[in-house]
């Protein structure tokens, strides 16, 4: 059966969460749109969502030329490693939704990373 390209990314992030519900970590999931990036912090019981940082967000939005771009990926990294840290979560998994891991989702990631959450 010929998938397309949303199906085959929905379906590499359904293994992707499988393997990271068993390990049993907070994620941290990532999804990104044409025009924007979204970040949250979900707790594996429950699924509850500890933090959310997205290119919609003011705080975010305000120093940014474009919403789709590497500079505002690094600005939602910083945001929610930030928002993470403070919630008391320091270590989690990275979801990247079926994406690739390069440009925006990259961006994001080491952001993440330099400004103090683990994976």
């Amino acid at each position: 059966m010929v998938q397309g390209k949303n199906q085959s990314r929905l379906r590499r992030a359904r293994k992707t969460r499988a393997r990271i519900q068993r390990a049993g970590m907070p994620r941290l999931s990532v999804h990104r749109t044409g025009r924007h990036l979204y970040a949250q912090i979900i707790l594996p019981e429950g699924g509850q969502t500890v933090a959310a940082a997205c290119t919609l967000q003011k705080d975010i939005k305000g120093g940014l030329k474009s919403t789709c771009n590497i500079e505002a990926a690094k600005a939602v990294g910083k945001a929610i490693a930030e928002k993470g840290i403070a919630a008391g979560i320091e270590g989690v998994a990275f979801d990247r939704s079926g994406f690739k891991y390069h440009g925006r989702i990259k961006a994001l990631a080491d952001a993440a990373r330099e400004a103090g959450l683990k994976f």
